[in-house]
């Protein structure tokens, strides 16, 4: 097994909310489960009992409960869940004491706001007022293109209090992208902002609305956040209202929240679209909440007070994940702008811009992305030696698999008694099937548990279940989150192929994994990027845990390329600014993945490129350049945060026949 890293002592294991929780049950059923092990092995048992246990641990709020904890458990999909229970997602988020703080708030150019439960309460009713004066009501779309700032949450609060159903996209997207996803969904109301700061530039945002209203006929109303004008002209935005206007907060106003099933939709979320359209998730309320709260309490060990901090933009869904520990009580901390911007505008003070915010509010749960902490890795950041940071308990890292060398990193330079907590799992569940454990140990390069009530598995090709050796990431019993299915896909055909086809009645999630015997796991990278050579199958990932340890190397990415009948590896790396890849580097590299890997892992072609194609939401995209190398057409390049990026691998002699190769 894998070098334990970090060890909880008896006296944390003993204060953890998993551990009270585990104790509870053991009351409350008469069982007795000694560890996170056997309380694992139960909750998967035993998921009728287990989620009402969460349910009730976590002190959901809801009108009418019921006594139907699950109908149909042997669907997959189609079980129900709570199938009597009557709530709102957005009163168990505002269900804390006035003067407790629910949102700090840090622009990247210092500009900082702070809202208590008193007032987020408030603007959240009064804006639901004003959404109810225009129509807004159950089922109707309310969509939001909006900065990671206050008012995106308000916003969804407002729309959840009322039962219509939220959607966003971060204001970097371009039109294109934008109406992929709004224009499936019809939204009738859409909030916007009139423009956003990242790293020290502002770009406008009306324009694109503007140009973008002439795709969206369901729009009724526009609703503008200045963010960068305090007066923004809004005189060619359709039905565009500001924020100021629409939002009149006069009387002290109480909410009113619509009670409604626990199945009813909450969110619509979506894919990447870099095969095609973007696919339109609808996430139910009650799954989402009772997810969250499991993973937030029970996995993160989240209290109240706790300061949570995941750098996030609202298109991606560690934002929803995030704004949900306001069920539990965390203060929420969100931070728009660019994660290397500094208003000293120094380089030093740039690369340490996440750090400072973590130590000046005393940030207790950290969340980032492997991108981020490699990139402070490589800049020889140290932040333990730099930050006082006390108050942080748990570095959450997810998005890609993080590579054991920055397992090393973050426990040799930020922080030795701490829980990093690498988590995987996706937009389509809204939440995650392998988690941090508060009780478990930390393994470098692993994924410390599987999510309780998660019956997760990792399947071989014939479906057979595996321990010990990579398969494909499964799910084989249902679970609250499971999405209603997809947005206009009325007979659920698209929606079954997506998660359902490979192994029918098991979500296939579309990741390699292989799970170890303690029940900790390792994300070898997605099934779809699998290289094949000499029919070999080889996580993507695997290399890249060899080849960006090297100091020269910032990112890389890896592809199949078919050749000569069988597929041979192309690995495209790129390098510090300054660097050029030479023949002693290439050397190097394919020495260090053969001893570290195996020969089958060793790059027949190795090629520096300026940049490397990532979707909006900042994840490498193998699919668009192996579709690219191949000749082949990338299906929505409008998916793609930096679509320019892939002109570098079209047509490349290294990759041709009677070229050289590197």
């Amino acid at each position: 097994m894998s070098e334990i890293l970090w060890q909880p002592s008896a006296a944390q294991i003993d204060r953890a909310r998993v551990t009270a929780f585990r104790r509870e049950v053991n009351r409350w059923y008469e069982l007795e489960l000694r560890d996170f092990v056997a309380l694992y092995d139960w909750s998967v048992n035993d998921p009728q009992r287990f989620w009402s246990a969460v349910w009730r641990f976590c002190g959901v709020t809801a009108s009418r409960t019921g006594t139907t904890t699950l109908v149909d458990g042997d669907r997959l999909p189609g079980a129900r869940w709570f199938a009597d229970a009557r709530l709102n997602f957005a009163e168990n988020l505002l269900r804390w004491p006035d003067d407790h703080e629910a949102i700090i708030f840090r622009r990247e150019d210092g500009l900082t706001r702070r809202l208590s439960f008193a007032k987020l309460r408030h603007q959240v009713c009064a804006l639901a007022e004003s959404l109810r004066a225009d129509g807004v009501g159950v089922g109707d779309r309310v969509a939001g293109y909006l900065p990671n700032f206050p008012e995106t949450i308000i916003a969804m609060l407002a729309t959840a209090s009322l039962g219509a159903v939220w959607s966003s996209c971060s204001p970097d997207f371009g039109t294109a992208g934008v109406r992929e996803r709004f224009g499936q969904i019809a939204p009738k109301v859409l909030f916007c902002a009139d423009g956003y700061r990242y790293n020290g530039t502002v770009h406008d945002t009306l324009d694109r609305v503007r140009r973008l209203l002439d795709d969206l006929p369901s729009v009724e109303r526009v609703v503008v956040v200045p963010y960068v004008d305090s007066q923004p002209v809004l005189t060619e935005i359709r039905a565009g209202t500001l924020w100021s206007t629409y939002v009149t907060a006069t009387a002290r106003c109480q909410p009113d929240y619509r009670q409604l099933p626990f199945d009813h939709p909450l969110y619509i979320m979506y894919s990447s679209g870099t095969t095609g359209l973007p696919k339109c998730l609808v996430h139910s309320a009650g799954g989402t909440l009772l997810q969250h709260l499991k993973e937030h309490v029970l996995h993160v060990d989240l209290w109240p007070g706790d300061r949570l901090f995941y750098f996030t933009t609202c298109g991606w869904m560690m934002w929803n994940w995030l704004v949900s520990g306001l069920a539990s009580g965390a203060t929420v901390m969100l931070y728009d702008g660019s994660p290397m911007h500094s208003p000293t505008g120094s380089a030093e003070a740039s690369s340490a811009a996440l750090w400072d915010f973590v130590a000046e509010f005393d940030v207790s749960i950290f969340g980032t992305s492997p991108k981020y902490l490699a990139a402070c890795q490589k800049a020889g950041l140290r932040p333990g030696r730099t930050h006082d940071l006390p108050a942080l308990a748990t570095i959450l890292s997810t998005g890609s698999p993080l590579a054991p060398e920055t397992f090393d990193w973050v426990y040799n330079e930020v922080k030795a008694d701490l829980r990093l907590s690498s988590i995987s799992g996706g937009t389509d569940i809204i939440s995650c099937f392998a988690l941090g454990a508060a009780v478990q140990p930390v393994r470098r390069g692993e994924l410390q548990t599987r999510g309780l009530g998660m019956d997760v598995a990792v399947f071989d090709d014939a479906g057979e279940p595996v321990v010990g050796q990579p398969g494909e990431l499964v799910c084989r019993a249902p679970f609250p989150s499971v999405p209603s299915g997809f947005w206009n896909d009325d007979d659920g055909a698209r929606f079954h192929a997506a998660y359902f086809d490979r192994f029918p009645g098991v979500w296939t999630h579309g990741d390699w994994a292989e799970l170890r015997d303690g029940g900790s796991l390792i994300i070898h990278g997605r099934s779809d990027a699998v290289l094949n050579p000499g029919g070999v199958r080889i996580g993507t990932a695997e290399i890249y845990r060899v080849v960006e340890s090297f100091d020269e190397v910032l990112e890389s990415v890896a592809v199949g390329q078919r050749w000569d009948d069988d597929v041979r590896v192309v690995l495209f790396v790129v390098l510090k600014e300054g660097l050029d890849l030479d023949e002693v580097l290439r050397d190097r590299l394919r020495a260090a993945i053969r001893d570290q890997e195996t020969p089958r892992h060793v790059p027949a072609v190795i090629l520096q490129t300026p940049a490397i194609p990532r979707t909006i939401s900042g994840k490498i995209t193998e699919l668009a350049v192996r579709e690219v190398i191949h000749g082949r057409p990338v299906k929505n390049e409008e998916a793609l945060a930096n679509p320019d990026a892939l002109a570098f691998f079209r047509d490349r002699p290294e990759l041709q026949r009677g070229e050289a190769t590197g």
